[in-house]
């Protein structure tokens, strides 16, 4: 194993270039200098002989390869960090929260607060993990999930809000291009745009009713997407409950009254038999959908 992959600083180095779309981020992330990041990926890009990153001046854009290879460290990254986890094991009264590490960060720790409350001394850890199948351990009390509920034999579901996306973009990007505040899905072509990888549909090629390969950089994550687009730098498309935040400080502006409605939801799921505190918490994140509106 040891001669037939790569070195793991490389790995980590590319990971981290790929999920913060660019060489500056990950070298901030990872406290190394920009160099050693340019450096490991080239490495890593000499060893497996394919490109993992399109260059232009100083963005890059992961190739179809460079994806498939940062998702795969991500996984395999993410496995051995749960495993760590699970070797320290909190105490049994600790109240454990799955939640997805970009709904965690866009959603949850505004309202996290609503969590802690309601547990005695605050004992609550929060486990982020891709895989739901994570948050099927035993110790985790409650977790945040997209899909249905028949998609979760066994467990008890509770809808928290639609599954909905729809264009936004920052006041700045919006003066420059007035003409993207209409209803008319084809002023899209003409601008911009900021695209996201691995998407569950929410593709500007189906918000726009086009097949056409449409350019702009691409992100596999959806925090550094809406970073862009915070910067004025592109249109995004947004999820509801992702960008509340974001468009109550109008950081971002919503550019279409109309949303497009995913088959799933979000949902907490639970055990079908739960404690008092855990029924609390259930009904205080539904309620807050509401209030943070």
């Amino acid at each position: 194993m040891k001669t037939s992959l790569p070195l793991l600083n490389a790995m980590v180095a590319f990971e981290a270039a790929a999920r913060n779309g660019g060489l500056t981020a990950a070298s901030q992330e990872l406290n190394i200098a920009q160099s050693a990041v340019s450096r490991h990926v080239a490495n890593l890009e000499r060893q497996l002989a394919v490109p993992l990153f399109t260059r232009r001046g100083n963005q890059v854009a992961l190739t179809k390869e460079g994806s498939t290879l940062a998702e795969a460290i991500r996984d395999g990254l993410g496995a051995i960090k749960h495993a760590v986890e699970r070797l320290q094991t909190p105490d049994r009264d600790t109240f454990v929260v799955g939640c997805s590490y970009e709904l965690a960060q866009m959603w949850l720790m505004p309202r996290f607060d609503r969590v802690v409350s309601h547990i005695p001394d605050g004992q609550v850890m929060l486990l982020t993990s891709n895989e739901y199948t994570d948050f099927d351990q035993p110790n985790v009390a409650l977790s945040l999930r997209f899909g249905r509920p028949e998609d979760w034999p066994g467990l008890a579901a509770t809808r928290l809000f639609d599954g909905e996306w729809f264009p936004v973009c920052s006041p700045a990007f919006l003066e420059r291009y007035p003409e993207i505040r209409s209803e008319d899905p084809q002023v899209f072509l003409n601008v911009p745009l900021l695209h996201l990888m691995k998407s569950a549909g929410d593709s500007w090629q189906s918000w726009i009713g086009t097949e056409v390969n449409l350019s702009g950089p691409r992100f596999t994550s959806y925090l550094s997407m809406m970073d862009e687009a915070v910067a004025g730098r592109g249109a995004a498309l947004a999820w509801t409950g992702f960008v509340d935040k974001q468009l109550r400080l109008d950081q971002l502006v919503r550019l279409s009254s109309k949303a497009r409605r995913h088959r799933n939801s979000f949902h907490i799921v639970t055990r079908t038999k739960t404690s008092t505190a855990t029924r609390a918490i259930v009904q205080a994140l539904v309620d807050s959908v509401m209030l943070y509106r």
